[in-house]
Formats: C-alpha cells, structure tokens, sequence
C-alpha cells in the first residue's frame, strides 16, 4: 500500500499533454496531428512549447513541432526555430531555422563567481541596455533657454550657429 501513492504522482508527472484547436489520430499509423495553437506540456522534464502543428509518432516516442515554435526548459532556457523534432525517449531537441535564417537558444548558466544566485526569468534580447549608456539626446534644450527665446530653439547650447549648418559645439 505504501508504494502506491508514488506510483500514481509519477504517472501523472510523467504524462506528456499537447492541447490544440484541432487533433486527429491515425491509429494504424500512430501518429496524432495538432494544429493551431499548439501548446505541450511535459512536467516530468520541466517543458513548454507552443508552435503551429505538433505531430506526436506514439511508436517512435517522438514529437515534431513546426510553425513559430518555441521551446521553454526549466521557466528559463529557451530554443527558438522554425521546426523542432523532440526525441522522447532520449530527452534530445533538434531544431531547423526558416530558409536562411538560424535556430536561437538561450541559456541560463549559474556563475560560479556570484555566488549561490540563480536566474529566474530570462529578459529578451531586445531588452537589455547596458547601464553604462544613458539615451540623452546632444539637442536636448533646457526649459528655460526654450521659454526666453523661441528662436534659439534650434540652436545648440553654448553655440551661435544652427546645428545645420555642419557646426557640432564640440
């Protein structure tokens, strides 16, 4: 009796879900279609994916993913193509770009020298801006300079002569 609770934990974590707004399954074939909107869903290896079209092949224990796929590993890591073939008994991805375009992957690697510190989340490349540059435009005119003289608006400060004219102030 002891060893029956873990049993039906592990089942249940072991279970692979693909949700979609249509499926079909081909039973002498094996293979299940899913498309549009395509999520998977694998707590046992702490993965999310969401793509266009997932084909699962049950004999093969495989899974391919196409259409935008995205692939999230543990909350953090991440794997980005345009076809992802998951190989599950083996835990394995491999992934294919679009037609001359590439496959992205993030990552993220605890670093020895922080300290026991671990990444939760993973900020999009697009992001992040290092600290050190400040986005001040050189045209920026106090208030005041622009409320004196609404024609001094156009020139730099500390200059007499219109920035159109080729002059920097530097």
């Amino acid at each position: 009796m002891n060893g029956s609770a873990p049993v039906v934990a592990q089942t249940t974590n072991t279970a692979l879900t693909i949700r979609a707004d249509v499926q079909e399954a081909n039973s002498i074939t094996g293979v299940v279609t899913a498309t549009g909107n395509v999520q998977m869903n694998y707590p046992a290896r702490q993965i999310n994916a969401t793509a266009a079209q997932a084909q699962y092949y049950s004999k093969e224990q495989r899974v391919v993913l196409t259409g935008n796929v995205v692939v999230i590993q543990q909350g953090v890591n991440s794997l980005k193509a345009e076809t992802i073939t998951y190989l599950v008994t083996e835990g394995k991805f491999v992934a294919e770009p679009p037609a001359n375009q590439q496959v992205e992957s993030v990552y993220v690697v605890p670093d020895r020298d922080v300290g026991t510190t671990t990444a939760t989340t993973a900020t999009p490349v697009t992001q992040i801006k290092p600290a050190f540059k400040n986005q001040i435009s050189p045209l920026v005119i106090p208030p005041k300079a622009q409320d004196a003289n609404p024609s001094e608006t156009n020139k730099l400060p500390g200059n007499s002569t219109n920035p159109s004219s080729g002059s920097t102030g530097q």
